[in-house]
């Protein structure tokens, strides 16, 4: 394996895998931060350069924290397609590149050897490809899943209706799912981040939108996104979960320092198969997003897109329902502005898709990032021509319980009419009994709640 590259008469030289993976990552201001990024765009091109010659073995070979020493890399290693991976592992990444941007690549091929591939190796292929490339390799990948709905449909773009309330007020949130439902978000899922997470006020707002959700027969997926552990003790007092969900981190002590491991997600996944109230058999939701190891100080001295490639492979163990991601949630320490967090939104969605995981992006920013809404609608357009599952649906795009900028009502409205996208089929088919969708557009019937107290 060599570990060195000759750039404008300059050789540059490499300790180890984790280096040239970690230098040949796009500019973000975490990697900088933790003093791994490269320190000119020569050497970020030699970095590539290297890493296009590596072969897929070299990388298994090198895994960037040892198997012993970290379950995140176990998961991913215990869970590969051996295979799968034999027929491959003399490939470099180069030639990876080339296959995956063939126009004779389908989806189907894409799905088949992810399979025998690590979460390294996905993050390596992505470092070597432009945002179009990420754009036409991420269309290509629909690897669908099922709850209630079934997500991943060909030609449709769903939404999470996000109702968050900062006092946890019932009456607020209900307004806000109301309004939400009449410009057609909701149908991958309506998730309640609580204030209080405790079993007591889960279990209550579960049972509140279940029983909304029963009485206006809403063909869709219930969630509180409290703590995993919270959700099964809600779900132990006979609450009605559809959906658990979880965030999850790409090394063993991000993921400690929230709280979980792979044997309590275990067993939240089968509780939720056994005890849930989804048709299934997908049922869990992971959020997920570029940064938080370095914000924990858990990043093992890996880069966050690295890192963010090997939340996937923990999380694919799962076949969870959707996956969201959120890599402008934290802030400027770990993506700076709005070409970093265009970039990374891009990343995480090919990087999860090629991963076999149902896709949704949050191409979110906090207020004190260098973005504006104008980056949040072009990461928006791009993620949505890439074949993102879904985006947030927030009441005017300003969450007031988290304090950060995403997708209002009125802009997935706008994709689906930019892009021709429809809803999820069962979903589209309840839109148009109430009489708030015909031919595939909203009637003047959106932005109506009352129709829901009438």
């Amino acid at each position: 394996m060599k570990l060195k590259a000759n750039i404008y008469n300059k050789i540059f030289t490499f300790k180890t895998v984790k280096e040239v993976l970690a230098k040949a990552n796009e500019e973000k201001s975490g990697d900088i931060l933790v003093g791994i990024a490269a320190e000119s765009s020569s050497e970020r091109v030699a970095a590539k350069l290297v890493l296009s010659r590596m072969t897929l073995e070299d990388i298994y070979e090198n895994p960037v924290i040892p198997y012993e020493e970290d379950e995140v890399t176990r998961v991913i290693y215990d869970t590969l397609n051996t295979s799968i991976y034999k027929k491959i592992k003399g490939w470099t990444v180069g030639e990876l590149r080339e296959y995956i941007l063939d126009h004779g690549t389908t989806g189907e091929h894409l799905l088949n050897i992810s399979r025998g591939l690590t979460s390294e190796m996905i993050a390596a292929v992505a470092k070597l490809m432009s945002n179009m490339d990420l754009v036409y390799a991420s269309k290509k990948m629909r690897p669908y899943a099922h709850c209630n709905t079934t997500i991943g449909v060909p030609g449709t773009l769903a939404f999470r209706n996000q109702p968050n309330h900062p006092t946890d007020d019932m009456n607020g949130i209900m307004a806000s799912i109301k309004e939400g439902l009449t410009f057609g978000s909701g149908d991958a899922v309506i998730g309640i981040n609580p204030v209080e997470d405790n079993a007591e006020n889960t279990a209550y707002m579960l049972k509140t939108v279940k029983e909304f959700m029963e009485k206006w027969e809403i063909p869709t997926q219930n969630c509180v996104l409290a703590h995993v552990s919270t959700q099964m003790k809600a779900m132990e007092k006979g609450a009605p979960v559809d959906l658990l969900f979880q965030s999850i981190a790409g090394t063993q002590k991000t993921n400690e320092a929230f709280g979980v491991d792979a044997a309590l997600l275990d067993e939240a996944l089968a509780m939720a198969t056994l005890q849930g109230t989804a048709t299934g058999p997908n049922v869990m939701y992971f959020e997920t997003g570029q940064g938080s190891e370095v914000s924990l100080n858990a990043h093992c001295g890996v880069d966050e897109m690295t890192l963010e490639a090997r939340t996937y492979g923990f999380g694919r163990k799962y076949r969870p329902f959707m996956v969201n991601n959120v890599s402008g949630f934290i802030g400027p320490e770990t993506i700076y502005d709005g070409r970093e967090v265009v970039r990374a939104d891009l990343e995480d969605l090919f990087m999860g898709k090629l991963h076999g995981l149902p896709m949704g992006i949050a191409p979110c920013y906090t207020n004190h990032m260098k973005a504006d809404q104008n980056d949040q609608e072009i990461g928006t357009m791009l993620c949505a021509m890439a074949g993102a599952y879904y985006f947030m649906g927030v009441p005017g795009g300003d969450d007031v319980m988290l304090n950060y900028q995403d997708t209002s009502f009125h802009d997935d409205a706008t994709v689906r009419e930019i892009l021709g996208l429809r809803p999820l089929p069962e979903f589209e088919k309840w839109l148009e009994k109430v009489g708030l969708m015909e031919n595939g557009k909203l009637t003047k019937k959106a932005g109506d709640p009352s129709i829901f107290d009438k």
